[in-house]
């Protein structure tokens, strides 16, 4: 039944790629060059170690042991493998791997395929990645295979009476290193025991970017001596809610790091906005002195933009769900977000601790702004919550490497 079902997904991918569908077409084509990359790149005599993301957010959790792994065992190379295309493009130059592909469909043949050529050492699997096939072949060849920062919920396919053989894949991994104690219960209740809890690695990730982030001068100038918001990944209903009071309140500076830069979108943040709005990629010093509002239209900056903020915003709460509160709350601000963000546990956390604050309407954002712009005391005790929680759940990745006696 599963093996069917991957083959009438093969072939709906095939059809949306002839119809043009540009994420279709770019798996199609990337798929095309697993094996003969594969091949051209692997070198004999060479112990690899496996990692698989299935998109962006999951590389950005398996970065931290990567990075860390390289460093206590340079012995070793490794393969990064995406399902993705998001994903793929944009870690395709990732430094800290050396071979970068797309993860083959999980077919039988496939699986025989890449693992006779790769023979990993150990396969790191992030979150939400449950491939059945390719852990069955991984347990057969007695290869080592982890979960790693995987989070579960009752309503997944694991824990329903008709699991369609779901449950038995949990049960190929030799251990599973999870963000919570929900998921190492429910777990339990299905006969899962191997499993520790160790958290979540992107803290580990945000930290370092933090430390990390880049001096952005023409930012600086901007922000320098004002109080300044910083909205970040928003989309157009995070806006209408932000802009619009800021509209009606000028004290504050407003810098927006859309979640899509596109000439369409931009304009219309621009459109809606009242007070002076500058692009960064088109300003100068002077003009951004001037401006009430820097508009952000390029990628890569915004984990270092938000440390020149007072108080955040971070977008996708409205629609398709909240994007990362922690890239935020790793600077110790306060930070705004909609209500689609029940699936987020950090966002319950921060609410719980009060750095972050979820808001359901423009009303609701207004009068939490009113009581941050009257009492900046209010915005450093909630900022200073949302820097503890971060702080305080940093280090999986050690917890992780421990455990398996590779520090």
């Amino acid at each position: 039944m599963y093996s069917l079902l991957i083959y009438l997904y093969i072939a709906g991918i095939k059809l949306a790629a002839f119809f043009g569908h540009r994420k279709a077409k770019l798996m199609i084509e990337g798929h095309k060059n697993i094996f003969p990359l594969l091949k051209e790149r692997l070198c004999d005599g060479v112990k690899y170690i496996w990692f698989h993301a299935s998109s962006l957010g999951e590389f950005e959790q398996g970065r931290p042991v990567i990075e860390r792994l390289r460093e206590s065992h340079p012995e070793y190379r490794v393969v990064l493998t995406f399902f993705s295309p998001s994903g793929y493009e944009s870690a395709k130059k990732y430094q800290s791997a050396d071979i970068i592909c797309y993860l083959p469909f999980d077919t039988r043949c496939n699986v025989k395929r890449f693992l006779d050529l790769v023979n990993p050492q150990k396969a790191f699997f992030i979150k939400y990645e449950f491939w059945p096939n390719f852990l069955r072949g991984l347990k057969k060849r007695n290869i080592p295979t982890y979960s790693v920062s995987s989070i579960f919920r009752e309503n997944q396919m694991f824990f329903k009476t008709f699991n369609l053989g779901y449950r038995k894949t949990l049960r190929n991994f030799t251990h599973l290193f999870v963000q919570n104690k929900a998921s190492k219960e429910l777990l339990a209740k299905i006969g899962v025991e191997n499993v520790t809890i160790i958290g979540d690695t992107r803290f580990d990730r945000v930290t370092k970017i933090a430390a990390d982030a880049k001096q952005l001068a023409l930012v600086e100038t901007f922000a320098q001596g004002n109080r300044v918001f910083v909205a970040g990944s928003s989309w157009g209903p995070d806006e209408d809610i932000f802009l619009r009071y800021f509209n009606e309140h000028p004290g504050w500076k407003l810098i927006i790091a859309s979640h899509e830069v596109t000439e369409g979108r931009l304009a219309d943040i621009q459109s809606k906005f009242k007070g002076r709005c500058v692009r960064y990629t088109q300003a100068n010093m002077d003009e951004v002195k001037a401006a009430d509002c820097l508009l952000i239209d390029c990628f890569g900056l915004l984990s270092s933009i938000y440390k020149y903020g007072e108080v955040a915003y971070v977008g996708g709460g409205f629609g398709v769900g909240v994007h990362n509160l922690l890239e935020a709350a790793v600077y110790g601000m306060p930070v705004f977000f909609g209500p689609n963000n029940k699936k987020f546990q950090e966002a319950a956390k921060l609410k719980e601790c009060g750095g972050g604050l979820e808001i359901s309407s423009y009303e609701d954002f207004a009068e939490k702004m009113d009581r941050f712009t009257a009492d900046s005391a209010e915005i450093k005790k909630a900022g200073d919550a949302a820097g503890r929680y971060v702080a305080s759940n940093s280090g999986a990745t050690q917890k992780l490497l421990r455990a398996l006696k590779m520090l």
